[in-house]
């Protein structure tokens, strides 16, 4: 599960190779135009965003073609695997061109879009271009830049028969619309946008353009044949962004033995106090919920059992004691299931970690949870009870040794030390341990001091410091 930053493209904006003395004109105008005499349109980079990132997908324009931006102006927005970027400008100019369409993949490194800015602006040592004539940049207004171009081309996908570009597939997506029903017009068979809005306005027509139907010789007999239902294509879509860091550490954590272990919590007590101090929390503009309670459980009972928040080293010749309890949480947004955490639980109060959590879920509604805010989580919380469902099998987060899943609260009848009948609120609790560096007796010790504590929150006060 959006992340958001904002990233300034400082990378160099390629016009043309240096030394290109010899190069001839119309070489030239493949990669570099002039609109008069002090001012250039040049391709604008998009940089490198980080954590080894080369592909994006653009989510969202700022701006669109004939705009005059600003330098530090966002102009897109980008998603990767791992955050949803901010892309700002770099210079002052008229935005000449769009290198991509909302859904397309777009390279790190390659035109993101093309800008006129004054000759000024574009140096050799930022553009990386060499100086020439005025005789060799002259160029027809008709001409445009290869760079867009070529970024578009890489844009483009294939799945199967189907050669079209994301934008088009989701068109045809919202329309539920085969697209190999769809006559292509473009270069080696690609589907166009153009072709898919025709086929929309006439698919009758175009489905028998596209079919050439041949003269039925006579016959004999002839035979009759029961109209066939239409049915729904298969659809392929590509993994992307998110989905697949999400394969990614699926991937990770089958390769690793775990083991699990489940619980029930009395809550009736916790209810009892989170009711007390709900309102001391509203005062403060803090939302409280049993989560903050839950999670400063967990990183006290972290404090005795400090090897379920640990890691082992990818050669598994260390253990890696972590010193804060950066506890992520699980939460279902928008652009997917994210876990960020709340850094340095151990060292914060219960209406801290309320406050961090709820500011962390309000960006993960807005899908702007940054990448400082999903990284370095030593031990992860789930809480599945908020959609339904009481135990569950909760899957590691490499290198984390530690997962726990939250089930319902629900009030069920019980027996006292009298046999009699007494109702109360139970949690369930499902944790899973990499079975490699956590045993199962110390699974079950940690669980029963986290349980302790929530079952009777006055040992809240005596632990904390």
């Amino acid at each position: 599960m959006v992340i958001n930053k904002k990233v300034n493209n400082f990378g160099s904006c390629l016009l043309m190779k240096s030394g290109a003395a010899s190069v001839t004109a119309t070489t030239t105008m493949r990669n570099y135009h002039t609109t008069n005499s002090n001012k250039k349109v040049v391709p604008f980079l998009l940089a490198d965003i980080g954590e080894g990132i080369t592909k994006v997908e653009v989510v969202k324009w700022f701006i669109k073609e004939g705009d005059h931006i600003e330098q530090f102006q966002n102009v897109a927005e980008v998603m990767s695997d791992k955050a949803n970027v901010e892309i700002s400008s770099r210079f002052d100019g008229v935005v000449k061109r769009l290198c991509y369409n909302v859904g397309d993949i777009a390279n790190v490194g390659a035109p993101l879009i093309e800008i006129e800015v004054a000759d000024s602006t574009a140096s050799p040592s930022s553009a990386g271009a060499a100086t020439s004539s005025s005789s060799t940049v002259e160029v027809a207004k008709t001409t445009s830049t290869p760079s867009c171009a070529a970024s578009s081309d890489i844009a483009e996908e294939s799945f199967g028969k189907i050669l079209t570009t994301p934008a088009v597939r989701r068109i045809a997506r919202e329309n539920n619309l085969d697209l190999t029903k769809v006559p292509a017009t473009g270069r080696n068979g690609r589907v166009l946008k153009e072709d898919v809005l025709s086929y929309l306005e006439n698919p009758t027509k175009q489905q028998s353009e596209k079919v050439a139907v041949p003269e039925q010789t006579s016959t004999a007999t002839t035979t009759t044949s029961t109209p066939s239902t239409p049915t729904v294509g298969d659809r392929r879509e590509p993994v992307r962004g998110l989905m697949r860091t999400m394969i990614r550490t699926m991937n990770a954590a089958t390769k690793v033995p775990h083991f699990g272990y489940k619980d029930e919590v009395y809550v009736d007590n916790l209810m009892i106090i989170r009711s007390h101090l709900k309102k001391t929390a509203e005062r403060q503009g803090v939302k409280l919920s049993y989560m903050p309670f839950i999670i400063k459980a967990v990183s006290l009972a972290l404090k005795e059992y400090p090897i379920l928040n640990s890691s082992l080293t990818e050669d598994e010749s260390e253990i890696i004691y972590k010193g804060d309890h950066n506890i992520g949480v699980a939460m279902d947004t928008p652009n997917g299931l994210l876990v960020p955490n709340i850094k340095s639980v151990q060292n914060k109060s219960i209406l801290e970690i309320a406050a961090e959590l709820n500011r962390l879920q309000e960006l993960g509604k807005q899908g702007k949870l940054g990448a400082n805010d999903l990284k370095g989580g030593t031990f992860t919380l789930s809480n599945i009870g908020t959609i339904g469902g009481t135990y569950a099998d909760p899957v590691l987060s490499i290198p984390e040794v530690c997962i726990g899943a939250i089930g319902m609260i629900k009030k069920t009848a019980t027996f006292d030390a009298h046999n009699n009948v007494v109702p109360k609120h139970i949690m369930y609790m499902s944790w899973a341990a990499d079975h490699r560096v956590v045993d199962g007796a110390t699974m079950a010790r940690f669980s029963n001091l986290w349980k302790e504590y929530l079952e009777n929150p006055d040992n809240f006060i005596v632990a904390l410091k």
